[in-house]
């Protein structure tokens, strides 16, 4: 990123997929995000010894969204479709927090 811009756009995904690749894909961006939280939760209770409550509710979102992908692959195939998916992951710059 250039130091005078803010904003940075970058392209994640794009394109049309069959259902299970369309599994696949989606299946392995949000597991690797699950897995993240996961280790933040882990981390806080072994330092603190508590729970990471904003893991535990990113974590709670994440599962239900392996299911709603589950349900859209399934829809697709039963109907014979492809799914296009267009993701960007847009960064921004903010102030730290103190």
């Amino acid at each position: 990123m250039e130091k005078n811009q803010q904003i940075q756009t970058l392209k994640l995904i794009e394109g049309t997929f069959s259902p299970k690749e369309t599994q696949e894909i989606l299946m392995s961006i949000f597991s690797s995000k699950l897995k993240f939280h996961q280790m933040k939760n882990f981390s806080s209770q072994e330092q603190f010894g508590i729970n990471d409550k904003n893991a535990e509710e990113r974590m709670k979102q994440l599962k239900k969204s392996f299911e709603s992908i589950l349900k859209i692959s399934k829809t697709a195939e039963m109907n014979n479709k492809k799914i296009n998916i267009q993701s960007d992951v847009i960064l921004r710059f903010i102030e730290k927090e103190e």
